[in-house]
């Protein structure tokens, strides 16, 4: 299994998580390009830390929306949304290569990562630029999404994630962030759900039920509080239940 984790989002004076801190537990890293977080000497450190620790660089390309997170929909054209997509790829490639690493896979982010699940035109914009920077690349995307289903139609590899630290729906979504119980904080709990997931293939619901999730790699926000303690807890948790931890590329 493979532990990813959001990290490159610090600006300027704004620190944000620990990036050096979870590469102690991660094996995958989704570095901020720039348009929803992150500025080019942070990032370019991000990457260089990614290389010390062995950990796998990925391109967490989003809607361009500093102000927001990029956590808000940008109803942008297909072509002016995959010229984004490719752009942010380009600069975090660039910055890799100077760290002497590279650029292993793509994942999008926030509202983009949402948005490509129903929204054809978008999905599509992202598998293009994906497809026409590098058909090599893996892209990270939710099971059961159009993206997903359009990139492994266009020949690419698709990743099917599952989140540690967020709450499921019974029909195997993520529980918004605006509602109570979204985003779970106990350390303890989020390992025991990942032990469930990687085992069984199942998380519980916020209902209570279970539902199937099927994943190859499980993202750890780097940006919730606690993240490096849960972080730790679930591979420690995994490796106690004779799960191999290692990147998908």
């Amino acid at each position: 299994m493979d532990l990813n984790s959001d990290v490159g989002e610090s600006f300027g004076a704004w620190p944000m998580g620990d990036d050096a801190a979870m590469f102690r537990h991660v094996t995958s890293a989704n570095i901020a390009c720039g348009f929803h977080a992150g500025d080019p000497s942070g990032i370019a450190a991000t990457c260089r830390a990614a290389v010390r620790a062995g950990v796998a660089i990925g391109a967490h390309v989003g809607y361009r929306d500093l102000a927001g997170f990029g956590r808000r929909f940008l109803d942008c054209s297909e072509s002016e949304l995959a010229d984004d997509v490719v752009y942010q790829i380009g600069g975090l490639q660039a910055l890799a290569r100077r760290a002497g690493g590279e650029v292993r896979y793509v994942k999008p982010h926030g509202a983009l990562y949402n948005a490509i699940a129903t929204h054809e035109a978008h999905a599509r914009a992202v598998v293009e630029a994906v497809h026409d920077v590098d058909p090599g690349l893996p892209l990270l995307l939710l099971p059961g999404s159009v993206a997903l289903d359009l990139a492994e139609r266009r020949g690419l590899r698709g990743v099917r994630e599952a989140f540690a630290d967020r709450a499921y729906t019974p029909d195997g979504r993520l529980v918004p962030r605006s509602e109570v119980g979204a985003v779970l904080h106990d350390a303890d709990l989020v390992a025991r759900r990942m032990e469930r997931l990687a085992v069984e293939g199942v998380v519980e619901a916020i209902d209570g039920s279970d539902v199937r999730v099927e994943a190859g790699s499980i993202c750890l926000h780097g940006d919730t509080p606690g993240s490096v303690a849960m972080a730790g807890a679930v591979r420690a948790r995994l490796e106690s239940a004779g799960v191999e931890i290692a990147s998908f590329v």
